[in-house]
């Protein structure tokens, strides 16, 4: 017995059709178990796949090894179908088991359905993907995914059509024929990162193959109120490609029909793979059998009608009535099959639960032990060990608790009686910290933070140059000695950069590691994303700073995340490189540091004085494995600098600061452009015998790793923290990590200033700039008041209300 798929040509056996459905069904199942188990407590939120199962088997069948996907959280039946995705591990998931051997995805830190695999190894190194099926890891921001997925289809076609990547591609591609699947929510495709990488995708063209799952509602919300047309494939229409103008190409099956499903897919497909044309599948007439997720009922939003056509539209059912009409199977086999599923279902569950409480009931053991003990002495702690014995399901929370609980409880004991409870106290602190907290940064030999330290060197026939052509050097340098390094954003290419830091490069490698591209910040970061998640170097270059909103929500959500909640088992080394601060006018003036200090945890940030400091942090990222951003001061590519005989490999160390000017009244701790506006200020202080030591922070994060800031205030017993930023941003930033983190305050001997730009943006203009961003009087103001606090008799009140 076979189904013949017309246009795809071929045939399916029995034997696969009752595996896929199989498959279909041990999904809908678990769905409904993980729906369970959160109603009853056991689990703190579920959102789950169920409705799309039939479309999934059909489309894993043409997901090859070496290929990649990107999606959200409805993609579990895919999951499963490939083998990414086990029941153990949906379950260890769903109960957010810390050990990444159960939840490989993300070791407890991702809700259920958040589909990672792992490629990255136990030391911190890219695996080969080629053999595998591969995920990047997903995001529930609606439409997070669609940069990356753009990225990891652009690498691809780069190692399709660059020859140098052929040998050091090997582990990676086979020579670009990696389809990358993504899938969507059909009311997802409202966002405008949805719009923006399917631009993208059609100019590049590239081999997607998306999906946009169609169940008619975004939660409450109808398609009508979604999207024009009510369908996004009308509405996409003119995305299409055309004989004589690439476009994208855009298939329509109802989700129920599998036979359909499969020819499509199986047909479409293989013309990605072979043609690298984009492909959006509109996946139509599916369901949403237990609503959106557990968070609520969709009876109340969707009418009788609709809820009595799902239950006659349901996938599982219209596959089963398809099978035994063709048949396949007889009721009585498709009702054993369902049966031995629920029953495997049941038995991972049981051992996916067993799994995740075991470790935390060793721990409440452990503490109850040591309680039983210290009651002995203290009867005041029997309180917090009844409680905790008396939980039915502990938490890790818990179990803190009653050990601070019984501490304070036993707080007037004999120390020596309470050692083993404050010790088990610090020991279960910092194991937590670890399950939750890893893998922020590289822990690898390859992180940024372990790059030795190699100084410039200079000759006497070392030229002094525009500052523009120290990094220009330092870029061409390290594209002749890295083929995967490639650039892309807007003027990057052709005009070489709107300052002329690639000047001439494309024409020296090639449009395809210099590349121009639209207007499109978000996709360009997610570009260089998912290029890096697939072994290759990218830059990613965003204008202006101010530009860098536009891609703040994929930097933070995204790619600053990856390696934290992927648990060390995926990375992105992208290299966004910027310019901002110093310049003229509301939107070319930007210094939003505490924003992006806020929103990017996770991405190294630079903030270089001059272009020669710059060339040091980029040859230090080049070199490391941790995403990094570096912004370069916007009025200091006409600087004349001294070019470094070593430019394109000499280092700048990642959170090590720099002594500018030594001196012992008051420390001045700024970084970027305003290191010259202190300089600047010191040298007209020094002539009312104030000295000014300035110090340049160099990186904002990591930040002063040796406490270096700490130990000029031993010395100095006064600061000013100087940025750019607003009041409270980047200032507040600094004066937590030098006053609490490194316990600063300890040496000041007069209140800590800051000295920020005013809470407007800048105005245009040369006073504009003056009175909006902070300038050397500013910086002389502050200094003056502070030394008149300590020594009043020797700098008497001049400036009144000036200040």
């Amino acid at each position: 017995m076979s189904v013949r798929l017309p246009t795809a040509g071929l045939s399916l056996t029995r034997d696969e059709v009752l595996a896929d459905y199989r498959v279909a069904v041990r999904s809908r199942i678990a769905s409904q178990v993980g729906h369970r188990e959160v109603l009853a407590g056991a689990a703190k939120f579920g959102i789950f796949g169920d409705g799309k199962e039939v479309a999934q088997v059909a489309l894993a069948k043409t997901f090859a090894p070496g290929d990649w996907r990107a999606g959200y959280y409805r993609d579990q039946t895919l999951g499963m179908a490939l083998g990414i995705t086990s029941l153990h591990g949906f379950f260890s998931q769903l109960y957010s088991n810390p050990d990444p051997h159960a939840d490989t995805a993300s070791g407890g830190r991702q809700m259920v359905n958040h589909i990672a695999t792992r490629f990255v190894d136990d030391e911190g190194r890219f695996v080969a993907t080629l053999a595998s099926r591969n995920s990047s890891a997903d995001v529930s921001c609606m439409a997070g995914w669609m940069p990356r997925l753009l990225g990891l289809a652009y690498a691809s076609k780069l190692y399709r059509d660059n020859p140098d990547l052929r040998d050091v591609g090997a582990r990676f591609s086979a020579g670009g024929n990696e389809v990358i699947f993504g899938s969507i929510g059909d009311a997802s495709t409202s966002e405008g990162l949805f719009f923006e990488t399917m631009n993208a995708a059609g100019v590049l063209q590239v081999p997607i193959a998306l999906s946009v799952w169609d169940d008619g509602q975004g939660i409450s919300v109808p398609t009508a109120l979604q999207t024009t047309k009510a369908s996004i494939s009308e509405a996409m229409a003119g995305f299409a490609e055309t004989p004589d103008k690439p476009g994208l190409r855009i298939y329509v099956a109802a989700g129920w029909d599998y036979p359909a499903l499969c020819d499509m897919y199986i047909t479409a497909v293989a013309a990605v793979r072979r043609d690298h044309v984009p492909t959006l599948f509109h996946v139509t007439e599916l369901t949403q059998p237990q609503g959106h997720s557990t968070s609520g009922s969709h009876q109340r939003y969707k009418s009788a009608e609709r809820l009595d056509w799902e239950r006659d539209h349901d996938c599982l059912a219209r596959m089963r009535a398809w099978m035994t009409s063709v048949g396949i199977a007889e009721d009585a086999e498709l009702d054993e099959v369902e049966a031995e599923e629920r029953q495997l279902v049941e038995i991972e569950r049981i051992g996916a639960w067993e799994a995740v409480r075991e470790p935390i009931d060793a721990e409440r053991r452990v503490l109850l032990g040591i309680l039983a003990e210290l009651a002995e002495s203290s009867p005041s702690v029997t309180e917090s060990a009844s409680e905790l014995a008396s939980l039915r399901v502990p938490r890790r929370r818990d179990i803190e608790a009653a050990a601070v609980g019984s501490l304070i409880a036993a707080r007037t004991a004999d120390s020596e009686t309470i050692k083993p409870l404050a010790g088990f106290l610090a020991a279960h602190r910092d194991h937590g910290r670890r399950l939750y907290r890893s893998h922020l940064y590289s822990e690898s030999t390859e992180s940024p933070l372990l790059v030795p330290a190699v100084a410039p060197e200079y000759s006497a026939g070392s030229p002094t140059v525009d500052g523009r052509l120290v990094l220009l050097r330092c870029f061409d340098e390290n594209f002749g000695r890295d083929p995967r390094m490639f650039v892309v954003g807007e003027d990057v290419g052709r005009l070489g950069d709107v300052n002329l830091v690639f000047e001439g490069l494309q024409a020296k490698y090639g449009d395809l590691r210099f590349t121009d591209t639209g207007i499109r910040e978000a996709t360009i970061l997610g570009q260089a994303i998912g290029a890096a998640m697939r072994g290759l170097r990218p830059i990613a270059d965003i204008q202006y700073l101010d530009y860098f909103l536009f891609a703040l929500q994929t930097a933070s959500d995204d790619l600053a995340s990856l390696h934290w909640r992927s648990r060390g088992g995926q990375k992105a080394p992208v290299v966004i490189r910027t310019k901002g601060h110093r310049l003229e006018g509301i939107w070319h003036s930007g210094s939003p540091m505490a924003a992006i200090l806020d929103a990017c945890r996770g991405i190294h940030l630079c903030v270089p004085r001059n272009m020669t400091q710059a060339a040091g942090l980029y040859n230090t990222l080049f070199r490391g494995d941790d995403p990094g951003m570096v912004i370069e001061v916007l009025n200091g590519y006409r600087v004349k600098e001294r070019v470094p005989d070593n430019v394109g490999s000499f280092t700048v160390p990642l959170g090590i600061p720099e002594v500018l000017r030594e001196g012992s009244d008051v420390t001045v701790v700024t970084y970027g452009a305003c290191c010259r506006v202190a300089l600047s200020a010191a040298e007209v202080l020094e002539r009312l015998g104030i000295e000014l030591e300035v110090i340049d922070v160099q990186t904002l994060a990591p930040f002063d790793v040796e406490h270096r800031i700490s130990r000029s205030l031993a010395k100095t017993g006064a600061v000013i923290f100087l940025d750019e930023d607003v009041p409270g941003g980047a200032t507040a930033y600094m004066f937590q990590r030098v006053l609490e983190a490194q316990e600063g305050w300890w040496h000041l001997d007069s209140a800590p200033r800051t000295v920020s730009a005013a809470e407007n943006r800048c105005a245009s203009a040369s006073d504009g700039d003056y009175f909006c961003k902070p300038n050397r009087e500013d910086v002389i103001l502050a200094a003056y008041e502070l030394m008149r606090d300590q020594r009043p008799g020797d700098f008497p009140e001049i400036f009144g209300r000036a200040r």
